[in-house]
């Protein structure tokens, strides 16, 4: 064969196979008639890498052309989709579910409530329950110093060294500050009105809402609402309310 003609055939099956194995992020939307989207499991089967749709059904990951694409869920048919060049161009890529349909005849329901993952030995302690930010967050993955040293053993977790490179993880991070801080200061208006800020801790009312921002990430607060215990909670935020009027008068 001529050498010319060898060349020109050997770099546009190398340009074919590099475009194949670019990685790219595809971002799509899980349209199914349940209620709990986030129950179904996205599974690429190349990268093994699992992601769960928001409420939504939106979702994202990492893919490549001809990667296949597992939807499985309780509450769902079993969908298997292979991933072309024309879906990855797609702005969003949308996938149609089908809910499982389970006939029953004279169901009753018996709620055990002392039977549960601890109880019957399959847990030590109750499972972790993750917010909406920590879930995205996790499913992310984190880039630790120790994966390049897996790569010959096939084990370096790709998606969270993507992530860490785009920055996408430290937004996460920030997300999930932000959703902390959030749920601590609905957590105080539960339990406290506004005429306690201003009576009681003599925060003037124009700056009670940046007094809660001022404590929501106070980790010592935060234990005391986890653990309702309401004279700490209040000990904490006049203590908290101190120091915030000093900064305030610091300004003047």
């Amino acid at each position: 064969m001529n050498k010319k003609y060898f060349y020109i055939l050997w770099f546009i099956s190398f340009f074919g196979f590099s475009q194949t194995e670019e990685l790219q992020y595809l971002k799509g939307k899980v349209v199914c008639d349940i209620e709990d989207l986030k129950s179904i499991s996205i599974t690429n089967k190349r990268s093994q890498s699992i992601v769960n749709p928001e409420a939504n059904g939106n979702f994202s990951m990492f893919v490549k052309i001809g990667d296949e694409l597992l939807f499985d869920g309780m509450t769902i048919k079993t969908k298997q989709i292979t991933l072309s060049e024309d879906d990855l161009k797609k702005k969003l890529f949308t996938i149609t579910l089908s809910p499982k349909v389970i006939p029953l005849e004279n169901v009753e329901i018996k709620i055990y409530k002392d039977i549960n993952a601890v109880s019957l030995g399959i847990l030590e302690k109750p499972a972790k329950k993750y917010t909406p930010a920590e879930r995205k967050l996790r499913t992310a993955g984190e880039f630790h110093w120790y994966y390049p040293l897996l790569i010959p053993l096939g084990g370096m977790p790709l998606d969270g060294l993507l992530n860490s490179i785009s920055g996408r993880t430290a937004m996460l991070k920030k997300e999930l500050l932000i959703e902390r801080n959030e749920l601590t200061i609905q957590s105080i208006k539960n339990q406290f009105v506004e005429e306690y800020f201003v009576n009681s801790l003599f925060i003037p009312k124009e700056n009670v809402e940046a007094f809660l921002f001022y404590v929501a990430d106070n980790s010592e607060l935060r234990l005391a609402l986890s653990e309702k215990n309401k004279i700490k909670t209040e000990f904490i935020l006049s203590k908290l309310a101190t120091e915030y009027l000093k900064l305030l008068e610091e300004k003047q």
